[in-house]
């Protein structure tokens, strides 16, 4: 693996230990030879969230996705399966789908290819005159997709580890939660002006809860009772304990599963590379971030409740007083994550030293030491 001066920057960084730990080097965030390495390496070669198997409920719903530059759908087909499968037609290569929607077959919107929702090609007008013609040669090339605890999970790397042997530490972390069972009740696509990763390290951190979400959600957690700790090998976590005033993010009475502090506890799990999930034992909602450009990250965030809410006569009122919520959130995460993107594009720029409350964005900075530059993480 070649060595650009980004990634030599970043192994220097992670090389030192947590406790002297400084925030990573401005050129991984602004170079774009650095970019090309994560879409190589990185975006191309682990599972990436496309959304929540719920919202793919019924034969022919799809949704649409660019990953790592290949445009590719994930679809519910004929035998109630989750399939995803190359967006670009076999013909004169027209992608095929946009957004998201149901179909009862793909039709090409350049000439007409028609494809059956196992990607199978159904029927292609005028080729009759052409001898080296075969229907039956063509199908859509197939990607990996996988449903774990509700995600739709897929990768266009066809030697990576299942997803559940990666992440089934996280399956025994948040067993009582039951994550599968959450209805997803919204989702959104958003383009923010900054880097992904700067993003991502927002969410990874609740240190900056009481500063940069001071009109709403900064007083409901206070930063001593945050648990920080090391990562593992596919994820990051902190937690943060909820009080009576945001009764939604506690656990329902409905809900026997969980006990004692955990009912009221917040799960913030990084999944690498860019799958972000807020827990709680009453709702959830997450962003799932990909690239486009160092200094623009597209981004699909959704959310919905736990099952005991959402069959809850109340239900209504809290989720719409929760997307609102949420919604007021985001506004003051985009103000905050674009105006760091915008200092670290700055020549005075310089990366300071971590708080204790940021082990997760230093577990992040490794594991892409790892992926671009060969770096060994210790666990």
């Amino acid at each position: 693996m070649s060595e650009i001066k980004p990634v030599s920057e970043l192994i220097k960084n992670v090389s030192a230990p947590f406790n002297e730990a400084r925030a990573m080097p401005t050129s991984v965030y602004t170079s774009e030879d650095f970019l090309k390495r994560e879409l190589e390496d990185v975006f191309s070669k682990d599972w990436v969230c496309v959304g929540r198997a719920n919202s793919l409920a019924n034969t022919g719903d799809y949704i649409t996705y660019e990953l790592a530059g290949q445009p590719i759908f994930v679809i519910r087909d004929g035998s109630g399966s989750l399939r995803a499968m190359s967006n670009v037609c076999l013909h004169r290569m027209s992608t095929l789908l946009e957004g998201s929607g149901n179909r009862k077959a793909i039709v090409c919107p350049y000439h007409a290819w028609t494809y059956n929702l196992d990607g199978s090609l159904r029927g292609a007008p005028a080729m009759d005159q052409n001898a080296g013609f075969c229907k039956s040669d063509y199908k859509l090339p197939q990607v990996r997709c996988e449903e774990w605890l509700g995600w739709v999970m897929v990768t266009l790397n066809p030697d990576a580890p299942s997803v559940s042997e990666s992440l089934g530490e996280v399956e025994g972390l948040i067993s009582d939660y039951a994550m599968e069972n959450y209805v997803e009740t919204f989702h959104e696509n958003h383009v923010w002006d900054t880097n992904w990763k700067i993003l991502a390290e927002n969410f990874m951190e609740s240190y900056h809860l009481p500063v940069c979400h001071a009109g709403t959600i900064g007083g409901l957690s206070k930063l001593e009772e945050m648990v920080c700790v090391p990562g593992s090998q596919a994820f990051n976590y902190h937690t943060i304990l909820k009080d009576e005033t945001l009764k939604i993010a506690l656990a329902h009475p409905d809900n026997k599963r969980m006990k004692g502090e955990r009912r009221r506890t917040t799960f913030l799990l990084a999944i690498y590379p860019s799958l972000l999930i807020t827990l709680t034992p009453g709702y959830f909602w997450y962003l799932s971030l990909h690239p486009q450009g160092a200094g623009q990250v597209r981004i699909s965030f959704g959310g919905g409740m736990a099952p005991e809410f959402i069959n809850s006569p109340e239900a209504r009122e809290q989720l719409d007083q929760l997307k609102i919520l949420l919604d007021e959130v985001n506004v003051e995460d985009r103000g905050c994550t674009e105006k760091v993107y915008r200092g670290i594009c700055a020549g005075a720029a310089k990366p300071g030293h971590l708080s204790h409350l940021e082990r997760p964005n230093f577990d992040f900075a490794q594991y892409l030491a790892e992926k671009t530059g060969g770096f060994e993480r210790k666990f």
